[in-house]
């Protein structure tokens, strides 16, 4: 650390810091402004961006109709063209509404759609529940029960257990259903469900 011994050595030192970096601070100085003004810039075109897919968004998924095909081939093409949570939803959109029209095999390539625009793992979880159980619909009950593996979170175990119930059934595997649907009731769940599961479970003894 440099010593003054007066007030005009600290002033001397100040000039000769400035003569020295004087270039190089103008520099960071105008860099800092620029990185400033590019920051704004660039928040503000997100914001904007954001704003326009959500409107995109909006009209596609209210102008989808199963019976015209159109529309549901608008909302494919949003989701293909949108790697974020909007065009996750308009993957479930589009999977509900070839559910509705029974082509499964198309349902489930719009959920794995959906499933690569995302990162959330709450969305991922809601998709991966709609795909397993479209792959159970499918007599696809190992896929299901693989789908169902990467589901996580105390929130979901109820509605897992009962949808991993039905995949097991579906293989012939009665006691692992009896399990599943065992491990459902006990958990933190609603009313309804925990009924329709013991139902399930009842309905194994018959």
């Amino acid at each position: 650390m440099e010593i003054y011994e007066n007030e005009n050595d600290q002033v001397d030192a100040v000039k000769r810091f400035f003569a020295e970096n004087g270039k190089a601070l103008a520099i960071g100085v105008v860099l800092g402004i620029g990185a400033l003004v590019g920051w704004r810039y660039w928040t503000g075109h997100q914001a904007e961006s954001a704003r326009e897919t959500s409107l995109a968004y909006q009209t596609a998924v209210s102008n989808v109709r199963a019976d015209k095909p159109q529309t549901l081939t608008a909302v494919e093409k949003f989701a293909a063209d949108n790697q974020n949570t909007y065009g996750a939803l308009a993957s479930l959109e589009a999977a509900q509404q070839y559910v509705d029209k029974n082509d499964l095999a198309k349902a489930q390539a719009s959920l794995e759609q959906g499933l690569k625009n995302t990162s959330d793992e709450n969305l991922q979880a809601l998709i991966n529940l709609r795909l397993a159980r479209v792959q159970v619909q499918q007599k696809q009950s190992d896929a299901a029960l693989k789908t169902l593996d990467s589901i996580k979170g105390e929130g979901w175990v109820a509605i897992v257990a009962d949808l991993r119930g039905e995949a097991l059934l579906s293989k012939g595997d009665k006691q692992g259903a009896r399990e599943a649907w065992s491990k459902g009731v006990e958990s933190n769940t609603s009313p309804a469900l925990r009924e329709m599961m013991q139902m399930k479970i009842n309905n194994l003894s018959v």
